[in-house]
């Protein structure tokens, strides 16, 4: 386990495979941790070097009072990656990690020479939702989500084959309610389609066909104002196709890395 001090907060980050190899960066969704990759890593191709984070406010990382803004959360990820001396990095977020994606290569496209908008948007929800969201957890707490959330995580297929849901289910409740209210803020008050529409790199757009909280539909209207991106659907996945699907989501991975010349 490492702790990146990055001044006003300090971001704990893993680092896999080769560090001389080409960098490819992992943001999480909200209410998890850098164990969101744990099933895809293993099955990466060989000489990556490969970072994961805990944003803000989640896992093992600070948890600073709430709210965030987004800027806050983009500059986190481009002082890490200045603080792990990464430059030209696949990033791939998922959720609001792939807002902080959006907002990264934007800002410091000397960072990102690639990305994968993985459930995600250039606009998630609105204000009023994340506003009740908040509210709810302020006064009952995350466990009163939970039921919800893992409805928008994952298919009913999944959720009724699959006994590591209920893992799932304490990584969310377990981890600090400050820190999922002040990330609902930040998507709250973000909307990238405008600078979003102005990027050109090479972006691979993924989406999961049960997906209850970034449906297929928004997902692709995202990838689309990239000129040139790439979108792909995982038939029967959910909002975290690379815990129901993580062998399609490896491969998809990977196929991009390579159509890339990141590998």
């Amino acid at each position: 386990m490492r702790l990146a001090d990055l001044g006003d907060v300090r971001l704990h980050y893993r680092e896999d495979g080769d560090p001389d190899g080409a960098p490819v960066v992992f943001a999480n969704s909200l209410g998890t941790d850098l164990r969101l990759w744990d099933a895809v890593v293993p099955l990466l191709p060989e000489g990556l070097r490969i970072i994961r984070y805990d944003k803000r406010g989640h896992g093992l990382s600070d948890c600073p009072p709430a709210p965030y803004a987004m800027g806050a959360l983009v500059r986190d990820a481009e002082r890490l990656l200045d603080h792990l001396g990464v430059r030209d990095c696949v990033f791939v977020g998922l959720s609001i990690g792939g807002l902080i994606a959006q907002g990264l290569a934007v800002k410091r496209l000397d960072l990102v020479r690639g990305m994968v908008l993985s459930n995600t948007a250039a606009r998630i929800g609105h204000q009023t939702m994340w506003q009740d969201r908040i509210d709810t957890i302020r006064a009952s707490g995350l466990e009163a989500l939970a039921d919800g959330v893992m409805e928008r995580w994952f298919s009913k297929a999944f959720r009724e084959r699959d006994a590591d849901v209920a893992l799932w289910r304490h990584m969310l409740t377990r981890g600090p309610a400050e820190g999922y209210i002040g990330c609902a803020a930040a998507i709250a008050g973000t909307d990238f389609y405008t600078p979003t529409s102005g990027l050109r790199l090479p972006t691979l757009g993924i989406a999961g066909s049960e997906d209850g909280a970034t449906p297929p539909d928004l997902v692709r209207e995202t990838v689309e104002l990239i000129h040139g991106a790439r979108f792909e659907l995982i038939r029967k996945a959910g909002h975290l196709p690379c815990v129901d699907s993580p062998e399609t989501y490896a491969a998809l991975l990977t196929g991009f890395l390579k159509e890339i010349g990141h590998v």
